[in-house]
């Protein structure tokens, strides 16, 4: 899922510190304006990942943030789709069975079972890499 937020900007300590007001806790920072940027998308998007697997209420972005200077606005995008798909790339164990020539011969040719039925698994699902 795609979510667009507001995040406050401020400088600090030689960098930026980044919160977003509508999120709460969800702060992160950056020693560049594009890193601080950069990690705020992070730092949303997982954030947002976590309320959606729990199965939490999800706030609704402001549509006005008011900020004092030097402090400013942006708006972030987040996608919890990207974070799913990178926290949920842990590996699951499965058995399987093979006629056991098909395995004797895969053995010989040092076939790595895993990949190839990962490959398969991609291709059958029109999943590109």
């Amino acid at each position: 899922m795609t979510y667009i937020y507001p995040v406050i900007i401020t400088p600090a300590d030689g960098g930026y510190d980044v919160h977003a007001p509508d999120l709460f806790g969800c702060r992160t920072c950056g020693d560049t304006l594009g890193e601080a940027l950069d990690m705020a998308q992070d730092a949303l998007s997982t954030w947002l990942w976590v309320s959606e697997q729990n199965y939490e209420k999800i706030p609704e972005p402001s549509l006005s943030v008011t900020v004092q200077p030097p402090g400013i606005v942006s708006l972030i995008k987040a996608d919890t789709d990207a974070i799913r798909r990178k926290m949920d790339s842990r590996a699951v164990k499965k058995t399987l069975s093979l006629p056991a020539w098909l395995n004797n011969k895969a053995e010989a040719a040092n076939i790595n079972f895993s990949r190839v039925l990962q490959d398969a698994l991609k291709t059958r699902l029109n999943i590109e890499s």
